[in-house]
């Protein structure tokens, strides 16, 4: 039963993210900040978590930050920027951030399989598995890059 409504409820949401990965959308600065606060937040509330229970998963996230930044840098250089009616829009580069949403949503999808097979409790370890961690610091270093070479061209076009 809880399966029936939370598999169309996550599928719309993929779809949604997805879609916004693709297509053109307005710049909105409250949502570039709000990226690079909630960001942080998660991960270090989760090297707090993993520094407690799996150093290696700690190593792990480190090491996704800086891929996922890279990522994120190459694609803030192939998106495309532009203003019309005085406000700014951006249309995303689609194959890196598809990329990235793929590697997070597949690493979610088998968390989320091998969680529902063992059991709701018997698998306590769902936050501290380094690869989750690895992938997690992938999509969070691209996330926080990319909304920084938003806020980043949003100055740079409001000083013109």
């Amino acid at each position: 039963m809880v399966a029936a409504v939370l598999v169309p409820l996550v599928l719309w949401r993929v779809y949604s993210r997805v879609r916004r990965l693709t297509t053109r959308q307005r710049s909105h600065t409250w949502r570039h900040r709000t990226t690079l606060v909630f960001f942080p937040l998660l991960v270090l509330a989760l090297g707090i978590v993993a520094l407690g229970t799996n150093a290696i998963a700690l190593a792990g996230l480190a090491a996704g930050l800086p891929v996922g930044a890279v990522l994120g840098r190459i694609a803030i250089n192939k998106t495309r920027f532009d203003q019309a009616d005085g406000a700014y829009y951006f249309t995303p580069n689609a194959p890196i951030g598809l990329a990235v949403a793929a590697l997070f949503m597949g690493r979610m999808a088998w968390r989320g399989y091998e969680f529902y097979v063992l059991g709701s409790f018997a698998h306590h370890e769902f936050v501290t598995s380094p690869l989750t961690l690895v992938i997690f610091g992938v999509l969070a270093g691209y996330y926080m890059s990319y909304a920084f070479g938003l806020l980043a061209w949003r100055k740079r076009t409001a000083s013109i």
